[in-house]
């Protein structure tokens, strides 16, 4: 399997990490109308399909025991329980999250959310892999965090009649102790001589994702968060051809954000608490499509607007804190 030799080359993968991660939901942008429970069985499609295309493509060359299906076939059964958890614990972050987003608004579930997973990952997966020069880690993280209190005052001056949902409020918490947790559970699932390696355990999370999936889906389906509308298996087959495609791109683009995040981690010098850190600034990069491009703050206040360079120079400043953490 392919696994980088060099930290320049671990480094653009984590870039291409918070790329991916910071991107896929301009596919659910572009399907207005489709609800997002149904564009969620797409979305999983492309997870499950980005697993196996890059599994059997660069997680096999070079062949030996360490290639894609050479791995799973003699992995600890610990391993898989690990990576099936794994991929379950973000699933239900990733919709509690949504479901705070509409209660309370991104102004509040990001912040709390994505900030709180920041933290409880980089924590975790650092006390697991202790790797980088934990003051620079430490200290970027921080920065990050700064840039998303920063996002998150912009919007709420944006929406400033907004009032937030204790609910919502809750569950963003939840999603993000929850977030936090995921990445540990796949740093787990990779350690000792029989663990999964980044390939395998993207394939076998992917499988979690899957299985967690059609039972939160299905019953969310039926019983909506914020009072949104039911849909049924009806409404999915009669959606839209291209709402599909772009839900399964969707997938796909996160799909291969965390394969790249997952290789990264086990690059020499880099470790998962480094990998996780510069793949959680994909906050930043949403922040930059929703400015730059989706226009979100073309009518926002000057107050609200005045707040944005500085978002962007914290982050900037973080990331880079963060990227030299494994050289010192």
């Amino acid at each position: 399997m392919f696994i980088p030799g060099m930290y320049g080359v671990a480094l653009m993968l984590m870039i291409l990490t918070m790329l991916c991660w910071g991107s896929w939901a301009n596919t659910q942008k572009l399907t207005a109308g489709y609800a997002f429970q149904l564009f969620y069985w797409d979305y999983v499609i492309g997870v499950l399909g980005a697993s196996l295309v890059w599994g059997l493509t660069l997680g096999s060359v070079y062949g030996g025991p360490s290639a894609f299906l050479a791995n799973l076939g003699h992995a600890d059964a610990s391993a898989y329980v690990y990576a099936l958890g794994a991929g379950a614990v973000f699933n239900v972050a990733n919709v509690l999250l949504v479901a705070s987003i509409a209660m309370a608004g991104m102004a509040v579930a990001f912040p709390v959310g994505i900030g709180l997973a920041l933290v409880v990952g980089v924590v975790l997966n650092y006390a697991l892999a202790p790797q980088g020069n934990p003051a620079l880690l430490f200290g970027g993280m921080a920065l990050v965090m700064v840039a998303i209190v920063l996002d998150a005052i912009a919007y709420r001056r944006r929406e400033s009649t907004r009032k937030a949902s204790g609910r919502g409020v809750r569950l963003s918490i939840a999603s993000g102790v929850l977030m936090g947790l995921f990445y540990p559970l796949v740093t787990k699932a990779t350690m000792g001589r029989d663990g999964l390696g980044p390939y395998a355990v993207a394939f076998v999370f992917a499988i979690g994702v899957v299985a967690c999936t059609v039972v939160v889906n299905t019953w969310l389906m039926a019983r909506p968060f914020a009072g949104g509308q039911k849909v049924g298996f009806g409404d999915y087959f009669r959606a839209r051809g291209t709402w599909h495609v772009w839900g399964v791109i969707g997938g796909l683009i996160w799909g291969t954000g965390a394969i790249a995040n997952f290789v990264a981690s086990q690059t020499h010098m880099v470790g998962p608490a480094i990998s996780y850190a510069l793949g959680q600034g994909a906050t930043m990069i949403s922040a930059a499509w929703g400015v730059f491009v989706w226009r979100e703050f073309a009518d926002a206040s000057a107050d609200s607007r005045r707040l944005i360079p500085w978002m962007f120079v914290f982050f900037l400043a973080g990331l880079a804190a963060i990227a030299v953490a494994p050289t010192f």
